[in-house]
C-alpha cells in the first residue's frame, strides 16, 4: 500500500490518479461528519458553494433536512447548525440528511470526489478508518488534509500522521511513505500523540476559534482518539454516509 498526504486541496497534482481519498480536517468538519453520521443521520451531502447547497436542499423537505456550515469558524446565518461536533446530538439529527459547507472541508472533498473510494476521517474515528483500508489493501491511498483558506494546518497533519502510524504499526501489510509531507506528518504524531488536545490548541487554527469564544467541548471531542466506530463513506458525489 503506497501512502501519501497532501496538505491542502491545491497541493494534488492534477493528473493524480486516486484509487482511495481519504479527507481530513479535525476541527471541525471531518469530526463533525463522524459524529452526526455515529448519531444516527441518514447522510451528509457536503458543499463547497453556499447558493449550490441552498438550491440543493430545497429539493428536500423540511422536516428531513438539517443546514449546517461555517463561514471563518462562524455559523452561516440562516442555517440550523454551525459545525461542532458537539451539536450533532442524536435528538436532533437522527434520519436526518443534512446540507453542510464549511470554510475549509467541503473544499477538499470536492477535489477528491472522483476518487473509486472516498472516506473522511478525523482523530475521533481514526482506528476505524484505518482498519477499513487493511481489510481492503488498496494499492496507493491519498490523504488529503484542509488547512485554513487554502494554508497548512498542523492538526490535520497530526491526524494524517496518526492514520499512516496505525496502518504501519499493524504489521498487516507492506506499506510504502511516499512523499516527505507523510513522513513530516509521522515525526508529528510521535511528538504530540500523548497531548492531542494541546496541538489542536496551539494550532493557528485552535487559537482562532479560542478567540471566538469558549470552544471548549469542541476541542475536547476533535482531540479524543478513536471513540467513533463508523466510516463516513461517498455515495455518491457530496454524499456521505455509512455504508
Amino acid at each position: 500500500m503506497e501512502l501519501s498526504y497532501f496538505h491542502v486541496a491545491a497541493d494534488v497534482p492534477f493528473e493524480k490518479n486516486t484509487e482511495v481519498a481519504v479527507v481530513i480536517d479535525v476541527l471541525r468538519a471531518t469530526t463533525t461528519i463522524a459524529c452526526a453520521l455515529n448519531n444516527g443521520a441518514e447522510s451528509v451531502e457536503t458543499f463547497a458553494d453556499i447558493s449550490e447547497l441552498r438550491r440543493k436542499s430545497s429539493f428536500c423537505p423540511d422536516s428531513k433536512r438539517i443546514l449546517l456550515g461555517e463561514r471563518g469558524g462562524v455559523k452561516i446565518e440562516g442555517f440550523d447548525l454551525g459545525n461542532s461536533p458537539v451539536a450533532v446530538k442524536p435528538e436532533i439529527v437522527k434520519e436526518k440528511r443534512l446540507f453542510m459547507s464549511t470554510t475549509n472541508g467541503t473544499r477538499s472533498l470536492e477535489k477528491v470526489r472522483d476518487s473509486k473510494a472516498l472516506y473522511t476521517m478525523a482523530l475521533i474515528n481514526r482506528k476505524f478508518v484505518a482498519e477499513k483500508l487493511l481489510l481492503d489493501r488498496p494499492d496507493n491511498v491519498l490523504l488529503l488534509g484542509s488547512g485554513w483558506e487554502g494554508a497548512y494546518s498542523l492538526e490535520d497533519s497530526l491526524a494524517a500522521g496518526a492514520l499512516a502510524s496505525y496502518i504501519l504499526e499493524s504489521g498487516m501489510c507492506t506499506v510504502q511513505v511516499i512523499n516527505d509531507e507523510l513522513s513530516s506528518a509521522l515525526a508529528l504524531w510521535s511528538y504530540w500523540e500523548n497531548d492531542l488536545e494541546g496541538c489542536l490548541r496551539q494550532s493557528t487554527h485552535g487559537q482562532r476559534l479560542q478567540r471566538l469564544g469558549n470552544h471548549d467541548d469542541d476541542f475536547l471531542c476533535c482531540s479524543e482518539i478513536d471513540k467513533v466506530n463508523v466510516v463516513p463513506t461517498q455515495r455518491e458525489p457530496g454524499v456521505l454516509c455509512c455504508i
